[in-house]
Parts: structure tokens; C-alpha cells; sequence
């Protein structure tokens, strides 16, 4: 599957390459979900995450010659996408918002519903309360914590793509994520107190 999937995509970045707009068409709606749903969790706003995922796109099909076939297209994409993300957010210096706060969209305010799959009211309160106070202790992480939590956790990404992903060593990735993981069991057990 994964090995169909990079034959796939090497074939369209040939056509690409080639001047063929439905080949870059087909690899933009192939990842485009997967670029939109990591940018909208590290930015929490859904027009500045679609203006990430435009902007992600450009810069990958700007750069497209340099794409080494030896990795996967969606891994290179998504450390374009993700340094991207650093960028803006490093020059924003964007608070990070609960999930559980209404995100502005446009002139409206959206509310994000994590649906639970436990039944009883009781343990539905009892893990939204859980999911909660994790979503908000990961929002707390210092911003190297908070990313590589995300990808490892959230978008299940190994700790080679990760390292790929934000160009840094593998070992700095495995420190980040077990310190990441510590200073999140500190602080909800602080909470749980």
C-alpha cells in the first residue's frame, strides 16, 4: 500500500514537473486534508490554517525539483507545511486556545465538539473533563514540546518523519517528545491533586 501510494505520487510529481495541471490538481486534493487538519490543530484558526495549507502547497509544487524520491511526498510536504507553521506562528506569537473555545470564523464563532465514545452520562462529563485538561496541558507546552506531541500523538507520526519533518536529529526529537511527556504527567497529576 505504501509502496503503490509513493509509486503514485512519483508518477504525478513527473507529470507535475511536466507542465500537467491535473497532476498537481490530483496531489493537492490527495494531501490537502492531511496539511489542513495538522496546520488548523497548531494554529486553532480555520481561515489562517487554509491561508497555511495554500501557502504550503505553493511552496512544495515551487520547489518540486528538489524533491528527493527517496522519501515519501507527504513526509516533505508536511515539513514545508510545518515549517511554514513555525514561521507564521513564531511571527504572530499566536496564544494557543482550547479546543473546547468557540474558534472565530469569519463573523461567527464555531464550537468544536469532540464526540466521546463511552456511553453514560456520567463518564462522557467525566472524559470530556479528561480530554479537556489534556488539550489545555498540551496548549501549555513550551512551542518545541507542543509540536512534536502533536505530530507524535495527534497526527501518529514516527519519530524518523517527525525528525524529517522538523529537521532535526533524531535524538533531539525522542528527548523532546520523553520531556514533553513529563512535564504533561507533572502537570495533570498537579491538576488530579
Amino acid at each position: 500500500m505504501e509502496k503503490e501510494r509513493k509509486e503514485e505520487d512519483k508518477r504525478l510529481i513527473k507529470s507535475a514537473l511536466q507542465g500537467d495541471q491535473k497532476a498537481y490538481e490530483a496531489l493537492l486534493n490527495k494531501y490537502r486534508n492531511l496539511v489542513f487538519t495538522i496546520m488548523i490543530k497548531m494554529v486553532r484558526n480555520p481561515q489562517e490554517a487554509e491561508d497555511l495549507t495554500q501557502e504550503a502547497f505553493m511552496k512544495a509544487f515551487h520547489s518540486l525539483t528538489s524533491f528527493n524520491e527517496e522519501f515519501a511526498f507527504s513526509t516533505w510536504l508536511m515539513k514545508i507545511a510545518t515549517n511554514n507553521c513555525i514561521d507564521f506562528l513564531r511571527k504572530r506569537k499566536l496564544r494557543t486556545y482550547s479546543i473546547h473555545e468557540p474558534i472565530q470564523y469569519k463573523d461567527e464563532k464555531i464550537e468544536v465538539e469532540i464526540p466521546d465514545a463511552e456511553p453514560g452520562p456520567e463518564k462522557n462529563v467525566l472524559q470530556r473533563e479528561r480530554k479537556q485538561m489534556l488539550e489545555e496541558a498540551i496548549a501549555r507546552l513550551p512551542e518545541r514540546y507542543r509540536y512534536v506531541i502533536i505530530l507524535r500523538h495527534k497526527e501518529e507520526k514516527s519519530y524518523e518523519e517527525i525528525s524529517e519533518i522538523l529537521n532535526l536529529p533524531l535524538g533531539t526529537i525522542k528527548a523532546q517528545i520523553f520531556r514533553a511527556r513529563e512535564i504533561l504527567n507533572k502537570n495533570l497529576k498537579e491538576l488530579f491533586k
